[in-house]
């Protein structure tokens, strides 16, 4: 799992090795608390309350973000996650299905260079919203995040991790298959300094140095703290669309153990069925498509 230890995303963390985003500095936990199964550093369940927390991915099963400090803008996690009552997803909005792209369960098949700019328009389950990608920003995150929109990655997937006034963390795969393959699938960094973690801008999550694979976050506030934390920003969310991602399910809040979120191995492992029958009311991705292709 990777980092975002925020509360454990941005190392937005994403747990297949991404987004720290409120994830873990150890696993690919909550890519924002990676910084949302990259790096916002994930931090050891239980562990120095003091620490900020980030979008990281998990890099065990078991490691999360860690808890923020009083000041940062992460939810408290109740005591114990089996506290949270059971909800049932609403009528009319079952998981989508992922994709059937023939290069999905070969990442060494996804390494095509992307356009200098590009746009992503996301369908979920909440609305829509574009993601503007400016390959000057972060060129090799912008190539990554190209190619697993290319094949049908995201497709299917859910955000996991919504912490409100932080960020909103994806990126673990549905199918278990499927996020096996990609779990190590892992790129360079890239220099930062082009654009900072502000609110609507995305960044992978990360569990460390060099680590991001598939899971990023989408910022809700201004969190620059994150941009030397090596979240390079890719890409943004206009007002409109921010809109859409400020409507996320946010009820689960933090990622297991810390908090009654998901936890990052147990979708490594067990994937969508696990979030349906635990976590309901959690969002998805129908579909993610590159605008004019």
């Amino acid at each position: 799992m990777n980092r975002l230890a925020m509360p454990a995303l941005l190392t937005l963390g994403l747990m297949t090795g991404g987004l720290a985003l409120g994830c873990d500095k150890k696993g690919e936990g909550e890519a924002a608390a990676e910084a949302t199964a990259e790096k916002v550093a994930p931090a050891e369940a239980g562990e120095k309350k003091a620490e900020e927390a980030k979008p990281a991915e998990a890099t065990k099963a078991a490691e999360e973000p860690a808890a923020a400090k009083a000041d940062e803008p992460a939810e408290a996690a109740p005591a114990k996650a089996a506290e949270a009552p059971a909800e049932a997803r609403p009528e009319g909005t079952p998981v989508p299905p992922g994709s059937t792209h023939p290069d999905l369960m070969d990442p060494t098949k996804a390494t095509a260079k992307a356009p200098d700019t590009y746009k992503v328009k996301f369908e979920t389950t909440k609305g829509d919203f574009t993601i503007d990608v400016d390959r000057s920003w972060s060129p090799l995150g912008a190539d990554r995040f190209y190619n697993l929109v290319k094949v049908g990655f995201f497709d299917g997937t859910a955000f996991f991790r919504v912490i409100k006034g932080f960020m909103a963390q994806i990126g673990i795969h549905g199918d278990p298959r499927v996020a096996a393959v990609w779990k190590d699938a892992r790129i360079q960094d890239d220099p930062g300094g082009k654009q900072s973690n502000a609110r609507g801008y995305v960044s992978f999550a990360t569990a460390g140095p060099n680590t991001r694979t598939t899971q990023f976050f989408i910022n809700f506030a201004d969190n620059g703290r994150l941009d030397q934390m090596g979240f390079t920003p890719f890409g943004k969310i206009d007002a409109e669309g921010m809109q859409v991602v400020d409507a996320l399910y946010a009820g689960y809040g933090e990622g297991a153990p810390r908090g009654r979120g998901p936890d990052q191995g147990r979708m490594q492992s067990q994937g969508n069925e696990y979030l349906a029958k635990d976590f309901p009311m959690l969002d998805y991705v129908k579909t993610a498509k590159v605008v004019g292709e």
